[in-house]
């Protein structure tokens, strides 16, 4: 088998009305779920599902499956367990899961942050493939750090490096 990149399918789904989606948007955050990929020596084809909602959808389903009851900025639902995972029969891509990203938290969090809502959603996108991929910063401090030094690289491959405020993150992130 030649090396290089395998296929990657990124299902890009806008359900909220609050923020307009940027020229460009869809195709940064197909380049953000294939450069964790790559970075990851990911050997499959994969398929991935992001949409982008409101506080209001987010904060439902952050209730729903985390028993959290407020709005976040990103969530993730792997399908994989432990590297593997279920794939489409069709194209024998490795389903890895959906990314959930709240439009509204991004914009506030560039804002806050001082940088571009493409950064915010680049950024996002990078963390949550990361969780797709099984990495977890909620289990311990190395854990989180491992997995901020990932999305930072990816930032940086794709020209949207961060500035330091962008270390010190929500404890609920």
């Amino acid at each position: 088998m030649v090396q290089g990149m395998e296929k990657i399918r990124v299902i890009i789904d806008n359900t909220q009305k609050e923020v307009k989606i940027p020229t460009g948007m869809r195709m940064l955050v197909r380049r953000c779920c294939n450069a964790v990929l790559r970075m990851e020596n990911f050997p499959y084809p994969a398929e991935i599902s992001v949409t982008f909602v409101n506080n209001k959808q987010i904060h439902e389903l952050n209730r729903q499956y985390r028993d959290r009851d407020m709005p976040t900025d990103v969530l993730s639902f792997p399908m994989g367990e432990n590297g593997v995972y279920d794939e489409n029969h069709d194209t024998g891509a490795k389903i890895l899961g959906d990314i959930v990203i709240s439009m509204e938290k991004a914009v506030e969090q560039a804002n806050r942050y001082g940088h571009s809502l493409e950064r915010e959603v680049g950024y996002l996108t990078a963390h949550s493939m990361l969780h797709l991929l099984g990495y977890d910063h909620e289990t311990s401090a190395l854990d989180k750090m491992h997995m901020r030094e990932k999305e930072e690289r990816v930032m940086t491959q794709l020209g949207l490096p961060g500035s330091a405020a962008s270390y010190f993150m929500d404890d609920d992130d």
